[in-house]
C-alpha cells in the first residue's frame, strides 16, 4: 500500500528537492520521476516553509550547504512545524553525518551520481511514514468503534 493510497490520492508520493545546484535538482527530478514520484524542486532557501505548505510534499531531500543558508538550520525549522515530515539530508561531505543537528533527519546520504542509496533511503522513509499513518488510522477507527458500540 502506498502513501497516496493511505491518504486516498491517486498520484505517487511527492518529493521536494531543496538544493542550490540546479543540475543536481534536474538529475534528481529526472531519476525520481522515472521511479514514479512527483518531484518539485527549489534552489532557494528563502520561502521554503511557504513552499512546503503550498506543495504538500510527502518527503524532503535537503542539501546541507546551500550558499546563503545552512541546511541544518532549515532542518530545525522544518521539524518545528512539520514534525513528522520525512527529511533526508544530502551532502558532498560525510563529516556532517556526525553533526548533532543532523540527528533530526530521517536519513543522511552523501551525494553521488549513483542514486541507488538515495532511492533506498527514500523508499525506507516513505514506507515508515505509510506504516505510521496506517497505525494512526487503525487506532482512530478503534476509538471511534468503541465510542459508538
Amino acid at each position: 500500500m502506498t502513501l497516496k493510497e493511505i491518504e486516498g490520492k491517486d498520484a505517487m508520493a511527492k518529493i521536494l528537492v531543496v538544493d542550490d545546484e540546479v543540475t543536481l535538482c534536474a538529475l534528481y527530478a529526472e531519476e525520481l520521476s522515472e521511479e514514479g514520484y512527483e518531484v518539485v524542486f527549489t534552489t532557494e532557501c528563502r520561502g521554503l516553509m511557504e513552499m512546503i505548505e503550498q506543495s504538500g510534499p510527502d518527503l524532503i531531500l535537503l542539501d546541507i550547504r546551500m550558499g546563503a543558508c545552512d541546511g541544518l538550520d532549515l532542518l530545525q525549522d522544518i521539524r518545528n512545524v512539520y514534525y513528522n515530515m520525512p527529511v533526508i539530508l544530502l551532502s558532498a561531505y560525510s563529516s556532517f553525518r556526525y553533526d548533532l543537528k543532523s540527528i533530526a533527519a530521517d536519513s543522511y546520504v552523501v551525494k553521488s551520481a549513483d542514486l541507488t542509496e538515495l532511492k533506498k533511503k527514500i523508499n525506507m522513509a516513505l514506507e515508515a511514514r505509510v506504516s505510521s499513518l496506517t497505525k494512526k488510522r487503525i487506532e482512530k477507527m478503534k476509538r471511534q468503534a468503541s465510542a459508538h458500540p
